[in-house]
C-alpha cells in the first residue's frame, strides 16, 4: 500500500473516532483497516483489564475460532504482555520459534509467522496492544512501525474519549441521585416532621430492607407525595 493509501486509511480511522460511533465498532474498524494497511494475515486489538491485569482480545478481523478463543494474556507474559508492560513495540521474526510466544499451536494452525506488537497508551498509561501478524517472515520497516504507532495512538484516543464519556455520565447520574434524595428528604421532613438525618436514615433503611437502590426509594417518596397532592387537590374542587 502506498503512502497516500496509508494516510487515507489513518484519516478514515480519525473520522470514525470523532463521529460518535460506538467504541466496539471503532475498534473493529481499526483492526480491519490496519490489517489492510499492513498487509497483515491477522490483526488483533487487546485491551488491558485493570481488575485482572490481563490483556483480552476485543477486536480482530480474523475468523479463526482458535485465535478468537485465545485465553487472556497476563501483563508481562508473552510478546503482547511484554509490549504492554514495557510500553514499547516488540517484534518477533517467527512466533513459532520464539520462546516468548505462548500459543505456538495456534501459530502453526493459522500459519502465523512474524509479529509486531504495538502498545496503546494514554499519557503514559498502557491500555492495550495492537498485534499484526504476517504469514511469511517479514522485517517490519520503520515506516510500518510509524504507521502502526499512529494507529495505536488513534485507538488510545478513542478509548480515552469513551472513558471520559462514561465518567461524565456517572457524575451526572450521581448528581441527579443526590438531587432526588435531597428532594425526598425535604418531603419527609415536611410531611412526616422528620429531621434531615431521620429522613435519610429512613430511606437508607428502606433501601437495605427492599434491596433497592436508594435512588428508587427517593423516587417512590416523591411520586407518593405528588399523587397525594393530586388527590387532595381533586377532593377540594
Amino acid at each position: 500500500m502506498n503512502k497516500d493509501s496509508k494516510l487515507e486509511a489513518i484519516s478514515e480511522i480519525s473520522k470514525a473516532i470523532t463521529s460518535g460511533t460506538y467504541l466496539d465498532d471503532i475498534l473493529r474498524l481499526i483492526v480491519v483497516v490496519t490489517a489492510k494497511v499492513m498487509g497483515s494475515n491477522i490483526c488483533s486489538l487487546m485491551l488491558l483489564n485493570p481488575e485482572t491485569n490481563e490483556l483480552e482480545i476485543k477486536a480482530t478481523q480474523a475468523i479463526s475460532d482458535a485465535y478468537l478463543k485465545k485465553p487472556p494474556v497476563k501483563l508481562g507474559e508473552g510478546i503482547s504482555g511484554l509490549a504492554a508492560r514495557e510500553n514499547k513495540p516488540i517484534v518477533s521474526m517467527d512466533v513459532k520459534k520464539d520462546p516468548r510466544y505462548m500459543h505456538k499451536d495456534i501459530a502453526e494452525k493459522e500459519n502465523l509467522c512474524s509479529l509486531l506488537s504495538m502498545p496503546m497508551s494514554i499519557k503514559g498509561r498502557v491500555v492495550g496492544v495492537i498485534n499484526c501478524y504476517t504469514s511469511e517472515p517479514h522485517r517490519f520497516t520503520e515506516d510500518e512501525m510509524t504507521v502502526l504507532a499512529t494507529v495505536a495512538n488513534q485507538a488510545a484516543i478513542a478509548i480515552e474519549n469513551t472513558e471520559l464519556l462514561l465518567k461524565t455520565k456517572l457524575m451526572e447520574e450521581e448528581l441527579e441521585t443526590r438531587k432526588l434524595i435531597d428532594r425526598a428528604k425535604d418531603i419527609l421532613m415536611e410531611e412526616k416532621g422528620m429531621s434531615g438525618y431521620e429522613a435519610f436514615t429512613a430511606m437508607r433503611r428502606k433501601s437495605m430492607d427492599t434491596r433497592k437502590p436508594i435512588r428508587e426509594i427517593a423516587e417512590a417518596v416523591i411520586l407518593a407525595s405528588e399523587i397525594g397532592k393530586r388527590k387532595k387537590s381533586g377532593s377540594t374542587q
